[in-house]
């Protein structure tokens, strides 16, 4: 470790990482632009904190600069810390300098958080011990333990940004589509570079099929998971759809404790990780019949009258938006209608326009780039907040057969603290209805 270690971001994983250094010897000093940090409360007294504007001088006297992964790596601050000669890594980074056993690494836009977790239980589920952390919400460096077996990470785009030495077992890009684009000059291949950067030193590379954009710029991989029968894959028999490994059939799509054909590509991309792992086939299907699915991501909330009403508040993305649509429009007899809005991170919303009035019958829009979702179509109206919206829906939209679906595409941040907290505001007003 540096003689001088610098801390720069509190909340979760600065804590995080500031209780791990502590543990290893190492006492840093905390900086954090903000005048009430998350986090700030719980900071060991042995540690000074610094509030207030970021001073890259001041930052260039350490040897190494831990970064928060909500701050960027242009700040003038950082820029002038790093010609001063600092080291700049984020949490990831330090995880990777420490851990010891077998790591994989799941990126991409949407589905991280469900291939995380289904890749960890299914570790768990062949009785060894998983650490599992990262974007997810857990911080990675909490879970490091001498008993883990194998450490599963979630890793966004952020984090990987500050990582250069983690070395993955198995390392996948589940897709690519328009996120976080004011972090990176609305450029689609800065975030790609950004993601990409996964693949540096992982052993075996996971693609999918159906995205060119998660295949690394070498062109080489070790396998790769999609909708037809090949790899990782899906084949019928019997005139049900399996999913399958080199065209075998393992698991009919019905068995899946999941729904929709984006989990079915989770599903698969899960089994993949997890055979970098050397994971029993019987412990992946087993996780795979019993796994439901997370909080906040197209759980069924209440049927009312006749009206299904569904959370997906983690879609904070166009794509994981026409995600949630396409896994539930099958199983639809009605119509599908769409509250969405929030913050929406400089996105492209016209492939949510191409799906208004047809997979998308009716969007009711909401919060502070409400307006420009409600100017995409006739299909639409602008409400004052999402739950005068779920009030409309109910009360003058939706009728026996059809589903109303929080798939916002936007962050929360703008009306609510976090896409929790605004899933848990949607099921409970859905409740009182």
């Amino acid at each position: 470790m540096a003689k001088s270690v610098a801390v720069v971001g509190l909340g979760k994983s600065g804590l995080s990482t500031v209780n791990f250094l502590l543990a290893h010897g190492v006492v840093p000093v905390v900086f954090d632009s903000r005048e009430k940090p998350a986090g700030e409360a719980d900071l060991d007294k042995r540690v000074s904190l610094f509030k207030g504007a970021l001073d890259g001088d001041k930052l260039g006297g350490f040897d190494c600069l831990i970064v928060g992964p909500g701050l960027s790596l242009k700040l003038p601050a950082l820029v002038k810390a790093r010609e001063c000669g600092a080291e700049i890594i984020g949490d990831i980074e330090l995880f990777a300098r420490y851990a010891k056993a077998p790591i994989v690494g799941i990126t991409g836009s949407n589905g991280k958080s469900t291939v995380t977790t289904l890749t960890a239980l299914m570790v768990e589920a062949d009785g060894k011990k998983c650490g599992m952390g990262g974007n997810i919400g857990i911080p990675a460096l909490d879970v490091i333990a001498d008993d883990v077996d194998a450490y599963v990470l979630e890793l966004s785009s952020f984090e990987l940004e500050t990582t250069s030495c983690l070395k993955l077992a198995g390392a996948v890009i589940l897709n690519l589509s328009e996120d976080h684009l004011d972090r990176y000059e609305g450029s689609m291949q800065l975030y790609l570079e950004a993601k990409q950067r996964i693949f540096k030193n992982a052993d075996k590379i996971i693609v999918s099929r159906e995205d060119k954009a998660t295949v690394p710029p070498s062109g080489e991989y070790f396998s790769s998971f999609g909708c037809d029968d090949k790899d990782y894959g899906r084949v019928i028999k019997d005139g049900e759809v399996w999913l399958s490994v080199d065209g075998v059939p393992l698991i009919r799509n019905t068995e899946l404790g999941i729904t929709g054909l984006h989990n079915e590509l989770n599903a698969l991309a899960a089994m993949a990780l997890a055979d970098t792992l050397g994971i029993s086939r019987d412990a992946q299907l087993k996780v795979l019949r019993s796994f439901t699915g997370l909080p906040h991501r197209c759980q069924l909330v209440r049927e009312l009258e006749g009206v299904r009403y569904y959370n997906d508040s983690k879609a904070t993305n166009v794509g994981s938006t026409l995600a949630a649509v396409a896994g539930l429009k099958d199983g639809v007899k009605g119509r599908i209608i769409l509250l969405a809005g929030g913050l929406g991170k400089g996105q492209d919303f016209t492939p949510i326009k191409n799906m208004l009035g047809k997979e998308i019958a009716y969007m009711l829009c909401f919060g502070r780039d409400g307006a420009m979702l409600a100017a995409l179509g006739d299909q639409t109206r602008l409400t004052d907040s999402m739950v005068e919206a779920i009030e409309i829906a109910h009360n003058e939209i939706a009728k026996p057969g059809d589903v109303v679906l929080l798939a916002p595409a936007c962050a929360s941040l703008d009306q609510f603290k976090s896409f929790e907290e605004r899933g848990d505001v949607f099921a409970e007003k859905v409740r009182m209805l």
